[in-house]
């Protein structure tokens, strides 16, 4: 069985700032904002939403198929890819266009500010959904905007159930096209900030938008998540790092674990037991594909940090 995911490829290029941007920025001065940071730490990384996921879902022992693109300058990506046996069936190069492009700058509190050129990512949606009788599940992640449009559309209509995950993609969209994305999609994942854009923008409280779904997850960083279903509220408690070294793609190790497990047929809060677990490996590492575990030893995190999961998923058969 496979997953699909949709969304970007991506090279980071990410710096880190000693101090902190709350020292430097004057909030009586943002109309006239001029800032400069001293980035000591510069390095450039694979990622993007779709690689991200992709490459944790793979540790995992899954089997991610990527539906997106890369630029004339992406064969570093897809020799990558390639040595991490991660299927290019569905990855697209774009002539005369650059790979997808972050810069990310992170202060000493993590808090962090991006800027985003789309380039190849912008033909996304010139791939159509495959029909492939081993998907299983997919997840609609940060892509260009009539990707994501049209992706979530083509897996409503093929009955392919999926996640959607907008991310920093969610402010392209307005309330109506949000309030369509959660008809069609099984499960919504966003983050507390994200989660309150998507009740302003669409109108819904949270428990509306729930009532939509199969289940609603709202990640809280270290202090775990909540999750939304069958019209009840529960809290899975957060995994503590071992250190906090940079949180870039920690999001992306979480949902790659939960759509492990969502495929494994675990319960949505084991699910994101896995993906706590995943996210706190992931923000002791430079980089969002460097952390390094097996099955084994996430299952092994995930006892040690909860004990005895309802859904017995660790002691299953595809875990064993």
């Amino acid at each position: 069985m496979s997953s699909l995911i949709c969304g970007s490829l991506a090279f980071d290029t990410i710096a880190t700032f000693d101090g902190r941007f709350a020292e430097h920025i004057l909030p009586d001065k943002i109309h006239v904002l001029n800032v400069a940071f001293l980035v000591p730490e510069l390095r450039r990384e694979f990622g993007g939403c779709a690689g991200n996921i992709a490459y944790t879902l793979k540790l995992l022992g899954g089997d991610p198929l990527m539906l997106a693109a890369l630029g004339d300058d992406g064969a570093d990506y897809e020799h990558r890819l390639d040595e991490l046996r991660i299927s290019r069936r569905f990855v697209r190069v774009v002539a005369g266009s650059h790979t997808a492009q972050a810069h990310i700058v992170t202060d000493r509190d993590d808090n962090q500010i991006t800027s985003f050129h789309p380039g190849a990512m912008q033909f996304a949606h010139t791939q159509d959904i495959p029909q492939l009788p081993e998907l299983r599940l997919g997840i609609i992640a940060p892509d260009g905007r009539q990707a994501m449009l049209e992706h979530a559309a083509q897996m409503a209509q093929a009955g392919l159930p999926f996640v959607f995950d907008p991310g920093q993609g969610l402010p392209m969209f307005d309330g109506d096209e949000l309030r369509e994305f959660v008809r069609q999609a099984t499960w919504v994942v966003v983050n507390d900030y994200e989660a309150a854009m998507l009740c302003t923008r669409t109108g819904w409280s949270l428990q509306q938008i729930a009532t939509e779904l199969r289940g609603l997850v709202v990640t809280r960083g270290a202090q775990g998540c909540e999750v939304h279903e069958g019209g009840t509220c529960s809290t899975v408690a957060g995994v503590r790092a071992s250190r906090v070294v940079d949180p870039t793609g920690c999001g992306d190790a979480f949902r790659g674990a939960l759509l492990w497990a969502l495929e494994a047929g675990w319960s949505l809060p084991d699910a994101c037991r896995l993906g706590n677990v995943l996210g706190a490996r992931k923000v002791a590492c430079s980089g969002p594909q460097n952390h390094s575990l097996d099955l084994q030893q996430a299952l092994q995190d995930m006892r040690e940090a909860y004990g005895d999961v309802s859904s017995g998923a660790v002691g299953g058969a595809r875990a064993a």
